[in-house]
Parts: structure tokens; sequence; C-alpha cells
């Protein structure tokens, strides 16, 4: 890491992470009982349930999440290359409820701003006083010819960990000896900016040791991405990138990796310049916040604007959006983002119930992705905030890329760290 090596890093983020966990609201225990309804039980939402009970042990705080336990997203691709099981990355909402979150399974059909309160698919409406969205994001199904939801379980995107990533997996160790996997990127943003990049190392990591003939393509509608030095590096030292024998490929806008159609029936892709078949597809589209901040109108465009000193919705008050939906520049839509906002909007709610300003936020993201069995690589920021422009820009010389030039034994324990990080993240959330 430049100028900031990893340990300076971890405890400066570390002591954020307390300093946010930690505000002093001395009169909290005679304040009124406050009401906090949560949408969405990814990174952003179970953070931000689990921190407003530890800053204000008197609000009441109910998430709604459709789905009985929680799958992460990151460190999904593991499961492509079979170092990791889907079972392995779910976890449920006991720990939540230990801190006296009231978890409610359902699915919120509505946000009405005017009334504060949060309708759900059962007929339920809960009120609130503060309501926090982290509704992740959505895809625009629209964009590529031919490809739907529909057709999406049978050439899947896997970009939402369940029932996809393992059809995707299935679909690797399925195709023969010197088939072809395509993996189609989505353009600027979406949610894991490297994650396109790593899923393709990680089947190359599998068809290293299984097929060894197989080829990856990774067509793409941008010339640049997240790490691409570090990927291509990496790419090049294990899977033979830029050689005759190369099992990655990537092509880029400037060389035709732009999709436009599919024909599902014959796996032929259409791209700007030629047309690619493959045994298996991976298209992972374009994307929009989640369903919920449209029937909410919490959206200009496809995002949600945010005041980022407290992640308020700047179209509706009392309204907190976090994470990937949120337009968070110059932060990526990643799930370490998504906790570290949670810390600033729970501590800015809180402040607010107390009739108190909030305070200046700082935030932080880090971001791993495994290339190999013993071949890490991570990118490391930490963020201040442009109260003038509604900026949220990096701090120079905090942070930074793993080193070009890092040793072999660098490379492993960056696998190592991956691993520690994605469970000490697990546990700030839930634990």
């Amino acid at each position: 890491m430049s100028k900031f090596n990893r340990r300076d890093f971890i405890r400066w983020s570390a002591g954020i992470t307390l300093a946010s966990g930690s505000l002093g609201f001395p009169g909290l225990l005679l304040a009124a009982t406050r009401k906090v309804v949560i949408v969405g039980g990814g990174v952003g939402g179970c953070t931000a349930a689990k921190y407003l009970r530890k800053l204000d042990p008197n609000v009441e705080v109910t998430l709604i999440e459709t789905k009985k336990a929680y799958t992460s997203c990151f460190m999904s691709n593991e499961v492509l290359s079979g170092d990791r099981t889907l079972e392995s990355l779910t976890f449920d909402y006991e720990g939540l409820k230990r801190h006296g979150v009231n978890i409610v399974i359902d699915r919120v059909t509505a946000i009405d701003p005017a009334k504060k309160s949060v309708a759900t698919e059962s007929g339920e409406t809960f009120a609130y006083d503060a309501c926090v969205v982290s509704p992740g994001v959505d895809f625009k199904w629209d964009a590529i010819e031919g490809y739907n939801a529909e057709v999406s379980e049978t050439i899947p995107h896997a970009w939402f960990a369940g029932p996809q990533t393992q059809t995707l997996r299935n679909q690797i160790e399925s195709m023969p000896e010197g088939g072809k996997v395509i993996i189609v990127a989505p353009p600027n943003p979406y949610k894991c900016p490297p994650g396109p990049y790593e899923r393709a190392a990680q089947i190359a990591m599998y068809c290293k040791h299984h097929k060894p003939k197989a080829k990856i393509l990774i067509l793409d509608p941008k010339d640049r991405f997240s790490k691409q030095g570090l990927f291509r590096q990496g790419w090049s030292k294990l899977y033979g990138f830029g050689t005759e024998n190369s099992m990655i490929e990537w092509v880029g806008a400037a060389g035709g990796g732009t999709v436009e159609a599919i024909d599902p029936s014959t796996r032929t892709l259409q791209a700007e310049i030629e047309e690619f078949q493959a045994d298996v597809i991976n298209i992972i589209p374009p994307q929009k916040a989640g369903k919920v901040a449209f029937a909410s109108d919490l959206v200009e465009g496809d995002w949600c604007p945010v005041d980022k000193l407290t992640f308020e919705s700047t179209r509706h008050p009392d309204v907190y959006v976090l994470g990937d939906a949120s337009s968070a520049a110059k932060m990526p839509k990643s799930a370490y983002a998504a906790n570290s906002q949670a810390k600033v909007a729970a501590a800015a709610i809180v402040a607010r119930f107390n009739g108190q300003s909030p305070g200046e936020p700082t935030f932080v993201n880090t971001c791993y992705s495994i290339l190999g069995e013993e071949h890490g690589i991570s990118v490391a920021a930490v963020y201040t905030l442009n109260r003038e422009s509604n900026t949220i820009l990096p701090i120079k010389g905090a942070g930074g890329l793993s080193p070009m030039d890092a040793s072999e034994a660098q490379r492993k324990r960056e696998v190592s760290y991956a691993h520690s990080w994605f469970k000490n993240v697990i546990d700030d959330m839930m634990g």
C-alpha cells in the first residue's frame, strides 16, 4: 500500500469504527422511545440496526427483510472455484435479535414519507421516526436484447449470492474439457467493481486443476476496471494472460467488448464487432437502485441522492439510504462502504433524536480479491466529506493498492487477510 502500510490502515480504520460506534449521548435513557424501521437485511441494513441499538438502547429498531437468512455476496466467487460453499456464506439474524432488533420476514412494498410508515406485502404497517433503506441493486433487464429475468435462470447473472451462484458453479463443472466460459461485465456504476474480474480468476483457478484447456473470455463495455494492473499481473502469473496459451482473455470497449444481444437457444452473444458462443455464459447486467427505492420515490435517474453528511435522502426527510442504492461517489458500491455508511447514518439519527448536530463523518473502504490459492490483492481508502460540494473524497495517502512488486509471501498473506476481513465484517454487522 502506497505511503500507508496495512497495519497503520487497519489501526486507523478500526479507530474510525470504534469512534462511530461509541459516541456518547448522555441523555439517552431519559428520551422518549423512538422508532426506526430498516428496509433490507444486507450489510448496510444489519450494520445500521446493530449500531443504532449500541448507540441508544432506547431506540426501537425493526428490520424488515424478505429472506430468513443473509447470504454474503462478497467472497461468493469462491463458490465457483470450489473453495467455499453457499452454506459458509449464509448467516441467520439471531445476533441482531440479541442486540434487541425486531426481525420481520416480509417484503416491503412502499414507504410513505408523509405518513412516516412502511407497508409490507402481508398487509402490515410500521410507523417510524426514521427509516433506513438499504435495498441493494436491481437490473436493467432491457439493456441486452434477449436477456431477462426468466432467461437468467439458465444463463445466470449470479450477482446475488444464492441459487444462481450454485447454478453457475454446476455449469462450469459440467462443461466439456476445452470448453469456453464468457463473462459479460456491466458498465459503471455497479456493485462490487472488482467482482467480474475476480470471478474470471476463480473460475480459472478451478479450470486449471480440472479443465486445463478451458478458456474464459471477459466481454467488457469499459476500457478500464478496478485494480486493473494487479489483475492483469496476477492473471499473467497464474493463467498465462497475454500469451497464446492464456486461459483468460479480456476484450474491452475499444476492442468490441460491448454486448448488445443474446440468443439463449444457441448461447450466442452479439457484440459490436462480432458474435461469440460459449458453453457457459455469465451475464452481469447494468444496474440501478433496488425496486423499493423506485416504489418509494427515492431515486433520481438510477440511484438515490443523499446528503452525504448523514445519508438522509434529499427527496424525503427522515429517510436514509445506504449502500449500493445511494449516490455516494467517490465511494465504490461495496459491502465495506455500506458498513461504513451505516455507522455514519446511525450516529446521525441518534444525534437528531437527541437534538444534536451530526458529527463530521469519515468513511473507510477496503476490498480484497483472490486470484489464486496463494494470490490475493486489495485496495483500501479512507474518505472525507467535502461539505460544499456534498462529495465524498479519498484522503490522499490514506490507503492504496497492493504493491505491484509484492513478494509471493505478501500475496499469500493477502489471501489470509481476505478471509479474516470477511469474518470481521460479518461479525461487525451481525455478531
